[in-house]
């Protein structure tokens, strides 16, 4: 939908207008107002309703964020157990 609406927005400007456009969203105080939209955003749609949906979102991200944190160690054992086998190891 944000995006629909940035697209919306620059789509009839020319190429040498867009930086001038842009340089105000990549100010500090600009992504902190968006932040803290987005947040007053899922506190109205998701915690105002008392939707079960944020317990999912914690799971599903608590899940997500360990597979990702646990990723690297995986990639490792694989690439060892391949140079093993390449090896004639185990």
């Amino acid at each position: 939908m944000a995006l629909r609406q940035f697209y919306n927005e620059i789509k009839g400007m020319k190429v040498k207008d867009l930086p001038n456009h842009l340089k105000p969203m990549f100010s500090l105080d600009y992504v902190k107002k968006s932040i803290q939209r987005g947040l007053d955003n899922y506190n109205e749609k998701y915690i105002q309703t008392g939707s079960v949906d944020p317990l999912l979102h914690i799971c599903f991200g608590g899940m997500i964020f360990s597979y990702l944190v646990a990723l690297p160690e995986e990639r490792r054992h694989l690439e060892h157990q391949q140079h093993a086998k390449e090896h004639g190891g185990h």
